[in-house]
């Protein structure tokens, strides 16, 4: 008999040879239908392969991440079979999954290609092999046979790729007439796939070297269900429309330039007041919280990312030196802000009873991206870090630590995120040479952050891998309005940079110790932030933040003094807000308001004048009433205090 644990800690004894589908069905008939892959001590698996004993066993479905991954991984196969039924001889490279569905990278021959005319037929054809409701089957082969499979089949991708595979650790997977090179793990048969969608077709250098062939590269999505993909594709409608790029030019928050140069932001009048508001509500929280501002430069000499371990790690792909007329003398424009927050610590000595020691700064830093990787606001090579860090004691790290998740949660309830994970970054362990430092300091940074998390209940995911070269991290992971994921604060832990500055503290037996350093970034980046934001509310900013509350509206130019009047007495309440004086009619002076988003929209003409009161409309919401300004005031102003 298998002795099986299951993820509630209870256990269950089955026959020898009992796959995960057995156990599936020892659960429920349901599970055991929806039943898509197994995990087996955390290694994703076919549901119908045999078990080990003594296992540690989770069943994954379509609402499990690593479930979704692995139907949508045999999806692709299923587009491969397709597309070799549609276009004989096409050459196959790589299909793996993505966040939202798969992509195949194949070399369709001379004179062929793919556009989205071609679409419909190729999704027709997906499901009528998925009728056929063909099993995955997984067969180990030798390499030998293999090349051989795919020397007869003249797929020169398959045979790169087994140039680097060890010979008995290779495997095959068979559905209906395809087989393709691929470790796994797949779903029990194409039946589960019901509905196909192709969403883009793009060139894609083999193995991302622009010195390689360029072969097509088909995105497309599948789901369980029809009604699921109706709602993924009015999803996706819906984040067009709130698209930051979209919403930013027609707010006028943000531009580029080519003269300026690509991924370098410039922010409007608009858009600076929003950004300087985020400012300011996170420097309020952070002087509270016994943070101390300070500023560096845009530039910093070689040698100080040679001893923060930045040169080694990202040099390459940095913008270019800044050489001066002195041989051999180098700038970089700033990475990271946190080696110059190093040696703002060591301007003067610190004790025991100093610390800990928080310095933020809103600090520029450049990195130079890649020009096909930049995206609007989201990624960009000149951005703007909400960044701190605290240099401690070892024995208050937890308590520091803490005190960080208490301003990220902050934030995130103020701007309205509260769907959100944290994701504990760690190393992997498998590959330690990605990382700086010793075993020892590892293990205690991950402990501070693991523990951290678990005393203040954060619903918390664990992922290998992750962890900042140079120490572990907890990233907050935010669900947008339209449920889209995106990683926005985060928090790391690090060891290894007082080490590598050697920074010190008298201890109360007057010995020099090491700090530990807290990097923590509530936002992450500004322009990062406001992206994801834009997109989240859809350009309807929180009334606390968005650069304009109000917009008086005159039915006539004779009423232009009064809306004037009207906008200087909210003014003196700190309520922000303008006057559309244009001659155009109150109607056009409304519908061009509501598109400008703006909260409330006053209008006043003779009576208001008059009786010295405004008529009131809340965007998206119509008409709400004449009331004296005072009574406006005090609704306003109550709606924030609520807020923050």
């Amino acid at each position: 008999m298998l002795n099986i644990t299951l993820p509630d800690g209870s256990q269950r004894q089955l026959p020898d040879g009992a796959t995960g589908y057995d156990v599936a069905a020892s659960i429920s008939e349901g599970l055991a239908r929806n039943a898509l892959a197994v995990t087996v001590n955390g290694d994703v698996r076919d549901l119908h392969r045999p078990l080990p004993d003594n296992a540690q066993v989770a069943i994954l479905t379509w609402n499990d991440t690593a479930g979704k991954s692995t139907y949508w991984h045999s999806s692709a196969h299923l587009m491969a079979e397709a597309l070799e039924a549609l276009y004989p001889g096409v050459k196959l490279a790589i299909g793996p999954a993505i966040e939202n569905g798969f992509y195949y990278d194949v070399d369709l021959g001379e004179g062929r290609s793919i556009s989205s005319e071609d679409f419909p037929e190729i999704e027709k054809k997906m499901l009528e092999l998925a009728k056929n409701k063909s099993q995955y089957v997984r067969k180990e082969v030798s390499k030998a046979d293999a090349i051989a499979y795919f020397t007869e089949k003249q797929d020169p991708y398959k045979l790169e790729l087994l140039e680097n595979l060890e010979d008995g650790n290779i495997t095959f997977y068979t559905q209906g007439g395809f087989t393709d090179l691929c470790r796994g793990p797949h779903i029990p048969d194409t039946g589960n796939i019901k509905a196909a969608k192709l969403m883009n077709v793009a060139g894609a250098y083999w193995r991302g070297d622009e010195k390689n062939k360029q072969l097509t590269r088909l995105y497309g999505i599948t789901f369980p269900k029809a009604k699921d993909l109706a709602e993924y594709l009015e999803r996706l409608e819906e984040a067009k429309r709130r698209d930051h790029r979209k919403l930013g030019k027609e707010l006028k928050l943000f531009a580029f330039s080519e003269k300026v140069g690509a991924g370098l932001p410039l922010w409007l009048p608009k858009g600076t007041a929003l950004r300087e508001r985020l400012e300011q509500f996170l420097r309020k929280a952070q002087v509270k919280a016994g943070y101390s501002p300070v500023v560096s430069p845009h530039i910093g000499a070689k040698e100080l990312y040679v001893t923060s371990g930045h040169y080694e790690k990202y040099g390459a792909d940095s913008f270019q030196p800044i050489k001066t007329p002195n041989p051999g003398e180098e700038f970089f424009l700033k990475p990271m802000n946190c080696p110059h927050h190093c040696e703002i610590y060591k301007t003067e000595p610190r004790s025991y009873r100093d610390l800990p020691v928080r310095l933020a700064e809103f600090g520029t830093v450049y990195r130079y991206e890649q020009s096909g990787e930049l995206h609007g606001l989201t990624r960009v090579r000149g951005f703007t870090q909400d960044d701190a860090h605290i240099f401690c004691r070892p024995d208050q790290v937890k308590e520091e630590f803490m005190k960080v998740i208490d301003i990220v949660l902050y934030v995130l309830k103020a701007l309205d995120f509260p769907d959100f994970t944290a994701q504990i970054s760690l190393r992997d362990p498998d590959n330690k040479t990605k990382y700086i430092g010793s075993d020892e300091n590892w293990e205690k940074a991950e402990s501070a952050i693991q523990e951290a998390a678990l005393e203040k209940g954060l619903n918390t995911v664990t992922e290998y891998g992750e962890a900042a070269f140079y120490g572990p991290k907890l990233d907050f992971m935010v669900r947008d309005a339209i449920g889209r994921r995106w990683q926005l604060g985060t928090i790391q832990v690090d060891y290894n940079l007082p080490e590598r500055f050697d920074l010190e503290y008298t201890a109360a037996d007057n010995s020099k110790q090491r700090p530990v350093m807290i990097h923590r970034a509530p936002f992450g980046s500004l322009e990062r932030f406001v992206a994801v934001l834009i997109e989240h509310c859809g350009g309807n900013f929180p009334l606390w933040l968005t650069p304009e509350q109000f917009i008086v509206l005159p039915i006539s130019d004779k009423y232009s003094d009064y809306a004037y009047q009207v906008k200087a007495q909210l003014e003196q309440h700190d309520l922000r807000g303008t006057v559309d004086g244009r001659d155009e009619r109150i109607g056009r002076k409304i519908r061009d308001a509501e598109m400008g988003k703006i909260p409330y929209l006053l209008v006043v003409g003779e009576k208001e004048a008059q009786d010295n009161i405004i008529s009131v409309r809340k965007h998206g919401e119509g008409d709400l009433g004449s009331m004296p300004l005072e009574a406006f005031v005090k609704s306003v102003q109550s709606q924030m205090v609520d807020a923050m």
